[in-house]
């Protein structure tokens, strides 16, 4: 066990925000810390770090052991680059490597007693740089960067030029690398796309220490952690599964909670009727009798009611008017900035009732292309043509167009005069505003809070087709199941760009990848989408296997695109070639190092042998500049 609380409480005043907090880590474990937004999970985790201090209970961590920190919004203010910055990362192992080299010039030039304590002092420094990956930093460090996203011409960028979820973005590459024995992840997914957090999640699953996370990205928590523990009410429950193991057991414990407290309070009503019906007769055996079972219903431990959950009401939205079958065309469509081209050949159909999600790695122009639909941005090249009676809801992740002076009702009765006050009350009771919150103002709200108004606002319109960017930003686990509902329940057409990929598999009926060339279709939810690009890489390698002196073109999904055979076929073969050369680097890279290593035990063994020790020690000194030349060969084959 490296982190256990028992019983934590903690409380600002009287407002109390956690009681009866107990959970324990076990070493390498990962667990998630769930609850809605306001449940008190970064305030959890500001105790665990020392930031601030519990007022009760019990708070454990394990002698000696690493603690690294995510928080959701980091601020780092260096003149240093992102590379300098991650290199402070291994300042030990940089500072080792300098000793190294100056105790190698120094030993080129001594010999006899003096030699063999410098040697001494140099096999001490050896082990402690191959033991801390000494000869792989600088690629370790690459990888990280590139799996979060940053590209080489990122490296050399200022910290203090880069926007605050880049910030961010650095800093977690810097805890990923220093690899301390527990992280505690607030949101680590914020600011990252689909690739980067596939990356991330192949990283977290192999991490050697123990992981807990803060995360609404139920995709992500289902795909490493096999703990959850949940903070509602104040209180935590533990469940050890991930996170749709947890959303099952706890329907299952709430509607068995709901049982047993029903049944006891039919049988606290029984006993209180018997009680009632012996004192009525008034003879002392009968009121002995009441006063009996009254010590026994007042020791009887009372099972507690099931917290009430935020009511859900599943809500059919019909759109004012039906839109034709045809919804929206787009052929063609290309885009560049100051002759930098983002996309082209970009071509699809939407249909009528469609719920069509588009993804793709950030910067491939997602965002701008909604923007050309929307003919907020001109196109470069191409058609866009909507249907009969079609009618755009726009949702962007900003939610500007709300005005922060009015009440959560008065956006929607201002908006929609003719509703009545039952409608308005009906619609934003289906996004989870109920009594007096209707009347809270505009400014008063969470980002969450505000996506649910907006969402409420553009299902209210006439629009048939709705757009949305980003829609699950900001919402906690439950608004974004109510959002869920309310789109797989309405009868219009839907087309939203999201990474929230748990969204997209309850919500997506239709996949767009857009890429540099175009896009590709997929007709299923996320996990179809999987499914067939793993099957497309797995009969590209087959064939290229089967016909390595040939370049085979993959079987593309059903898409719009036209693709370039020969350019595909000539790339291919690049990318085999690629892999080849690779893969011989990695293996000459583990050879030198074993060669290396070889030669360390060797000098070792000379004892005062010096002349033969001078002989390996060249020999090494050829072994190292030989492993620096593929290593810099290897980190420019990767990039």
């Amino acid at each position: 066990m490296i982190l256990a609380c028992r019983q934590l409480h903690k409380a600002y005043g009287i407002d109390v925000i956690l009681e009866k907090i107990t959970f324990h880590i076990e070493e390498r474990e990962k667990a998630a810390i769930v609850g809605v937004n306001g449940a008190g999970k970064t305030t959890l985790f500001k105790v665990l770090t020392g930031e601030i201090s519990a007022d009760g209970g019990e708070f454990y961590l394990k002698k000696d052991a690493s603690l690294g920190y995510l928080a959701q919004n980091i601020q780092i203010d260096s003149d240093r680059t992102i590379y300098e910055e991650m290199l402070s990362v291994f300042e030990k192992i940089i500072q080792t490597e300098t000793n190294l080299r100056e105790l190698e010039n120094e030993m080129g030039n001594l010999s006899g007693q003096a030699l063999a304590e410098k040697m001494e002092d140099y096999a001490t420094l050896q082990h402690y740089f191959e033991q801390n990956d000494g000869y792989s930093y600088q690629s370790r460090l690459r990888g990280v960067l590139k799996g979060l996203g940053f590209a080489d011409n990122d490296f050399n960028r200022p910290m203090n030029q880069l926007s605050g979820g880049q910030k961010t973005r650095v800093h977690l590459a810097k805890l990923l690398l220093s690899k301390p024995d527990i992280l505690l992840l607030d949101e680590p997914t914020n600011h990252l796309d689909i690739a980067a957090i596939e990356w991330l999640e192949d990283f977290l699953r192999s991490y050697p220490g123990a992981v807990l996370i803060i995360s609404h990205d139920r995709y992500f928590l289902d795909r490493i952690v096999t703990k959850v523990i949940e903070i509602e009410n104040k209180k935590s429950t533990v469940y050890n599964g991930n996170y749709s193991f947890f959303w099952q057991q706890k329907e299952i414990n709430r509607e068995m909670q709901q049982k047993a407290y029903e049944m006891q309070q039919k049988e606290i009503k029984h006993q209180e009727d018997v009680i009632r019906t012996l004192r009525s007769f008034n003879r002392e055996k009968s009121i002995k009798r009441a006063e009996s079972r009254e010590k026994a219903l007042g020791k009887l431990e009372r099972v507690d009611r099931p917290d009430a959950l935020p009511n859900q009401m599943r809500l059919t939205l019909t759109p004012f008017l039906t839109s034709g079958n045809d919804v929206l065309h787009a052929e063609e469509l290309s885009k560049s900035y100051g002759g930098q081209r983002i996309f082209r050949n970009v071509s699809f159909d939407v249909k009528r009732s469609d719920k069509v999600a588009i993804i793709g790695p950030n910067g491939v122009g997602k965002s701008t292309l909604f923007r050309m639909l929307l003919k907020e941005v001109p196109t470069d090249s191409g058609l866009i043509r909507f249907g009969t009676n079609v009618f755009i809801g726009y949702y962007d992740q900003e939610q500007a167009k709300l005005d922060e002076t009015k009440t959560i009702f008065e956006e929607i009765a201002d908006t929609y005069p003719t509703l009545t006050q039952g409608q308005i009350r009906n619609m934003l009771a289906a996004f989870v505003f109920t009594g007096d919150d209707v009347f809270k103002p505009i400014s008063a709200l969470s980002g969450g809070e505000k996506g649910r108004v907006s969402l409420a606002k553009i299902m209210l319109s006439k629009a048939n087709l709705l757009m949305l960017d980003e829609p699950t930003n900001h919402l906690d686990m439950f608004s974004k199941e109510v959002l869920e509902s309310a789109l797989n329940r309405y009868e219009g057409t839907v087309i939203y760009i999201s990474h929230d990929r748990y969204f997209i598999n309850k919500t997506a009926e239709k996949i767009l990848e857009l890429t540099p060339d175009g896009v590709i279709l997929y007709n299923g939810n996320y996990d179809y989408y999987l499914e067939k690009k793993a099957e497309r890489a797995r009969n590209e390698a087959e064939k290229a296997a089967q016909h390595p002196e040939k370049s085979v073109a993959a079987a593309q999904p059903v898409s719009d695109t036209k693709n370039d055979w020969l350019k595909q076929k000539e790339q291919q073969a690049a990318e085999r070639r690629l892999a080849n050369r690779i893969a011989k680097l990695e293996k000459a890279i583990e050879e030198t190092e074993a060669a290396i290593a070889q030669a360390d035990e060797d000098m070792a063994a000379c004892g005062t042998d010096y002349g033969k020790a001078n002989e390996i020690y060249a020999e090494k000194t050829k072994l190292e500049e030989r492993l620096e030349a593929l290593f810099a060969e290897w980190e420019e084959l990767n990039s």
